[in-house]
């Protein structure tokens, strides 16, 4: 068989994605995780007294602990299957990036292994998001006189 004909084979028998349903899916789990951190905000405001900016800073650590655990009790995967976009898009994607990679590589030590290999994933998100706020920066620097 020729590498022309296996292609369209192959083209044939794969499963068409249905976007609908990864949007809606996207859609309620991202929602969910976002009712979850507005909730978790108004515990903090309330139990502690802290105003909303005050109680961002717990909320968001709160998360990712919950994304890390579920992450290393081998829920945050199974998650991640039904809900797509929904779950890395949000800061407990960038938490399960971390986790995961730091589980994968505790083998090789904690300096080497966990250390080294920890930010692979986490580094390329950080290093773009540097990237585009410059970039945006930049353009709205140009164009809205800074």
């Amino acid at each position: 068989m020729d590498k022309i004909k296996y292609q369209a084979m192959v083209k044939n028998e794969t499963p068409k994605p249905s976007s609908f349903k990864n949007i809606c899916a996207a859609f309620l789990y991202g929602g969910t995780l976002g009712l979850i951190a507005e909730i978790l905000l108004h515990v903090y405001m309330d139990i502690f007294s802290f105003n909303s900016k005050e109680a961002s800073t717990p909320m968001i650590v709160t998360m990712i602990f919950f994304a890390s655990l579920l992450t290393a009790l081998g829920y945050f995967d199974k998650i991640a299957a039904k809900a797509g976009a929904g779950t890395f898009i949000p800061i407990t994607g960038f938490a399960n990036s971390l986790t995961s990679a730091a589980i994968e590589s505790r083998t090789e030590g904690f300096v080497l292994g966990v250390g080294a290999n920890m930010f692979k994933l986490g580094g390329t998100v950080i290093t773009f998001g540097i990237v585009s706020a410059f970039l945006m920066g930049v353009i709205r620097y140009v164009f809205f006189g800074g």
